[in-house]
């Protein structure tokens, strides 16, 4: 008699030999089911791996490029708005990351000096920027259809590169560089990453058979482009005797504030419609700041040297060229017309801003910048600049805006005696930013202070302050106060073979182009075609909202 122990044995050996059969049945077949599976979520990645690399050919960052879309959920099934946008969000996280790194640096009290806490606190607000910039490059991805959208995208893209750069440069004249070699990882991070959104963008841009770069002023109406309305036109050209402001500031008190400062603050945040500040004429000695939520502002004064803002910072003093800025406006739609704006910190202070401009779609009509070193720092976005006097020694139009100065007075003043003067230095970082300076029906010229002295001072054109540098002066008066050579250079062969530079119909005695450098990048233009990209019509997309002010403007050649 079995056992029970015995007796489950036996029953389990019967059932080893009954299943057995059934067994090598379906161990193939899960075999092959897990090997399909396999090879199905092999060729899944491999698809999307090849989706990435299609969509990251030609970025300049090809392997960041496709570590960042390869984990993009059904990468294959997305158009390529959705994959910049995707992008454009983690770049987001990105700079958030690199806002919180900065923020805890400014807490440590330790052996940071003023100029390097400034220089934090410009990253702080230029990273703000960029989140700004950042969500409407989201919000133009989501209605990406149509060749203006893709425009906007350039724009704000490129500006959010040119914040990480600027943000960098503020530790220029921090001693070792201070913290710089500690958060400038994070930002090349960033700005790679917005480099190979807007080399995807332009893509885009094929796929709509649209125009390549410089066409961000658009077409003109009545001298100005487009995006200036037309009735922001009537209020640049008026009389300021005919014009009702919604508020005033007048020195003597007969007005509703005594400082452009109070009557900025008291300025409606965000405002949809335009809101006019007549600044009556006198000297106003403070430092301005039109911030990001004061949009469609205007100033207008009652003319050039009769209406003056004047301070005096500067880099000798501790300040960061940023921060110099005498009139620094943020506030996207600004408008202003009939002011000086003057840095009086003189030629031996070095970098000392009179105006600095990061505001979109910016117009100014008949004011004059009056400075040495950086008077001019067109920072970033589209700019316009008609019938206004530039005043300066050393790279004193400076900056990385989509920018056309038109029929403007450029005047070269005496510098310090180991100076040169420098008209412009651009500073482009990424060969796919939509930026540059066009300089166009302008007057180059000796101021009054230069003239005596002019032979014992070299001029030029321009210099690259950046690798991709981009400049043109076309149909313009250059004074014999220009080198021969026309232009100069940075650092040895820094950028020689990657700026554009050109000329196009200029006239008088500085014009001739018989002795011009002879760089790669250096070309003197013989197409008009090729001249056009650069005019407000095609840079700046001018008629789309040049129109809208009372800003006279040419649209092309």
């Amino acid at each position: 008699m079995l056992t029970l122990n015995k007796r489950a044995k036996l029953l389990f050996a019967i059932l080893s030999i009954l299943t057995l059969p059934l067994l090598l049945l379906i161990l193939p077949i899960e075999r092959k089911s897990s090997a399909i599976g396999r090879r199905q979520n092999h060729l899944h990645i491999r698809s999307d791996l090849q989706v990435a690399s299609r969509h990251c050919d030609g970025t300049l960052y090809p392997d960041l490029c496709v570590s960042t879309l390869a984990d993009i959920p059904n990468l294959s099934s997305k158009p390529l708005p959705d994959v910049i946008a995707a992008v454009v969000n983690r770049t987001a996280a990105a700079v958030r990351s690199s806002a919180s790194n900065c923020t805890s640096y400014l807490h440590r009290r330790g052996h940071m000096d003023f100029r390097q806490r400034l220089a934090l606190n410009d990253c702080l607000e230029l990273f703000d920027q960029t989140l700004d910039d950042l969500r409407t490059a989201i919000a133009d991805l989501a209605g990406c259809n149509s060749s203006a959208h893709v425009s906007d995208l350039q724009t704000v893209l490129s500006a959010a590169i040119t914040n990480q750069y600027t943000c960098l440069d503020g530790f220029a004249y921090v001693n070792g560089g201070g913290v710089r070699p500690s958060i400038e990882g994070r930002l090349y991070h960033v700005s790679h990453l917005v480099s190979n959104s807007l080399a995807m963008v332009k893509k885009i841009r094929r796929q709509r058979r649209g125009r390549e770069a410089f066409e961000e002023y658009g077409r003109m109406s009545g001298g100005f482009p487009t995006w200036v309305t037309r009735k922001d036109r009537r209020l640049l050209q008026a009389a300021a005797n005919a014009t009702s402001p919604d508020l005033v500031v007048a020195k003597d008190g007969s007005g509703n504030f005594t400082t452009i400062g109070e009557a900025v603050a008291a300025a409606p945040n965000n405002s949809a419609t335009r809101f006019v500040i007549y600044i009556k004429a006198g000297a106003y000695f403070e430092n301005v700041d039109v911030a990001k939520n004061k949009k469609n502002l205007m100033f207008i004064g009652d003319g050039i040297g009769k209406t003056v803002v004047k301070a005096s910072r500067n880099v000798v003093d501790g300040w960061t060229t940023f921060r110099s800025a005498t009139v620094a406006v943020v506030g996207d739609g600004f408008l202003a017309r009939d002011i000086t704006i003057e840095n009086s910190a003189g030629p031996s202070k070095h970098q000392a801003v009179a105006l600095r401009v990061g505001a979109d779609l910016s117009a100014f009509y008949r004011c004059s910048f009056v400075a040495y070193q950086d008077t001019l720092y067109v920072h970033s976005l589209r700019q316009f600049y008609r019938d206004c006097d530039v005043y300066g020694t050393v790279d004193f139009i400076f900056g990385n805006a989509a920018v056309v100065l038109q029929s403007c007075n450029l005047y070269a003043r005496k510098p310090d005696p180991n100076q040169k003067n420098i008209f412009t230095a651009q500073g482009r970082e990424d060969p796919n930013q939509n930026t540059g300076i066009s300089i166009q029906k302008c007057k180059v010229a000796a101021a009054s202070d230069l003239i005596p002295v002019q032979s014992n001072f070299s001029t030029y054109l321009g210099r690259p302050w950046k690798q991709y540098s981009r400049t043109v002066f076309m149909q313009s008066f250059l004074g014999s106060l220009i080198d021969p050579a026309g232009w100069l250079e940075w650092d040895g062969d820094f950028a020689l073979s990657t700026l554009y530079y050109g000329e196009y119909m200029n006239q008088g005695p500085g014009s001739n182009t018989s002795r011009r450098v002879t760089w790669p990048g250096y070309r003197v233009i013989t197409s008009a075609a090729e001249a056009s990209n650069f005019t407000v019509a095609s840079f700046i997309q001018g008629d789309q909202w040049l129109g809208a002010t009372s800003v006279p403007f040419t649209s092309g050649l």
